[in-house]
């Protein structure tokens, strides 16, 4: 594997990574600009719209078509927020030139048609082809409406805006459900325009070989454009408030969800992942075998890290009569790894488990284009070997540290109506 990253226009990157195993190739090219409830819907729809036509094929189904004779190749586009950052982006894969009949082209086409989607959309007048915006739009407020579905999803977002009040973090990366309806397409190509000008720009490109003609036609198409783009901020930690916010909402549901929100000033980031680990990501974590299992006091809990705000979240699905004591467990628990109750098997589960999920990166091109973009945006490029390397040297006092760093900053509660009722 090698991984080689150039800049190839301002403040545009594009980095390769080519591993001979792979029969497809992968290009990933993420736009970043700052997260604001203003402009998120609008920067959301106008690049979702990118993906369901262009100047030349100006119907969805005739760029399926053209998708479809060229082995079934994917295109996509993607919103999402890392922190107070939105990244928004196009997705394509498709299969290497040598295993296409009769010596096709498969990688110019796909460069062109990309191309073409980015820097030549179906729009006149200032704005998108009125049937590609109307399918966008009714694509996205339906991928909204699935997020409110989701109730676990809901309530770790409902808790990230509690938690971030104030800060872009606490915005979704699509807007509001109102601020989606209010989008117009002339304001979404705006949007579009203003992100080709002004937005940090990543590209990934994975596939068994270089292709220079991509890198080429990247370069050209932004050399163009007069940037005028400025680096986004990916870690910004978020303070702590002065006392605990408790906040809820009352759903038709069988099953109540509660998140914790602890928030840290540490910059351990291998030790924070080590102890996120051992409390609560794992099958054999203090939180799944103690809170769940022994005290079967809910559903599920789990935690992750919030490296780039600085936080640590416990999400959990319990019963209403269970919150109080499920909260006092799960901190509980954080206090055994507080004042140093950690044995040497769950320190080495946790590196197994940190272990098994970096040999995966590599499997597919996805995996790769995902490592080395939040490698980037860590600022420390690392393979996955070197990252293994950096858990493995953690001590268990470094652990203890990372835990009496943290403390509890918000709750949300999701509550079922029928027992309020």
């Amino acid at each position: 594997m090698e991984y080689k990253r150039t800049v190839i226009a301002g403040n545009v990157g594009f980095s390769t990574v080519i591993d001979e195993k792979f029969k497809t190739g992968s290009l990933v090219i993420r736009f970043m600009v700052p997260l604001d409830s203003k402009t998120a819907a609008a920067n959301a729809m106008g690049m979702s719209v990118l993906t369901c036509s262009n100047s030349k094929l100006t119907t969805l189904a005739k760029l399926n078509e053209k998708l479809s004779a060229l082995y079934g190749a994917g295109l996509s586009s993607f919103a999402r927020k890392r922190g107070d950052v939105q990244i928004l982006g196009v997705a394509a894969s498709w299969i290497n030139d040598r295993y296409a009949f009769d010596g096709e082209n498969i990688s110019g086409e796909m460069t062109e048609l990309v191309r073409d989607c980015l820097f030549a959309p179906n729009a006149s007048d200032g704005e998108f082809d009125a049937d590609s915006f109307r399918i966008t739009k009714k694509e996205m407020l339906d991928r909204i409406d699935a997020e409110l579905n989701n109730k676990r999803g809901y309530a770790i977002s409902r808790a990230a805006e509690i938690a971030f009040r104030g800060e872009p973090a606490e915005n979704s990366c699509y807007g509001t459900r109102e601020s989606a309806e209010g989008v117009s397409s002339k304001e979404a190509y705006s949007a579009y325009r203003k992100l080709l000008e002004t937005a940090q720009v990543e590209i990934f490109y994975v596939a068994a070989a270089a292709d220079p003609a991509l890198e080429k036609a990247m370069s050209e198409s932004f050399g163009a454009i007069s940037r005028q783009a400025e680096p986004v901020v990916f870690r910004a930690k978020s303070p702590l408030r002065s006392e605990v916010v408790t906040e809820s909402d009352e759903f038709d549901v069988r099953q109540c969800k509660m998140v914790l929100t602890f928030k840290s000033d540490s910059d351990d980031v291998f030790a924070m992942k080590l102890l996120s680990t051992i409390y609560g990501e794992t099958p054999v974590s203090k939180l799944f075998m103690n809170v769940r299992e022994k005290m079967s006091l809910c559903y599920y809990c789990a935690c992750r890290t919030v490296a780039s705000k600085g936080a640590l979240t416990v999400d959990s699905g319990v019963e209403r009569e269970n919150i109080e004591k499920a909260k006092t467990e799960i901190i509980r628990q954080l206090d055994e790894i507080r004042q140093g109750n950690i044995t040497d098997e769950e320190l080495e589960s946790a590196l197994l488990s940190l272990d098994n999920a970096l040999t995966q990166v590599g499997d597919t091109p996805n995996s790769y284009s995902s490592w080395y973009f939040e490698r980037f945006c860590d600022g420390n490029i690392v393979t996955p070997e070197q990252q293994f390397t950096e858990y493995k040297n953690v001590t268990k006092a470094r652990i203890v540290q990372a835990a009496n760093s943290l403390s509890l900053d918000s709750v949300y509660l999701m509550l079922d109506k029928e027992a309020a009722e």
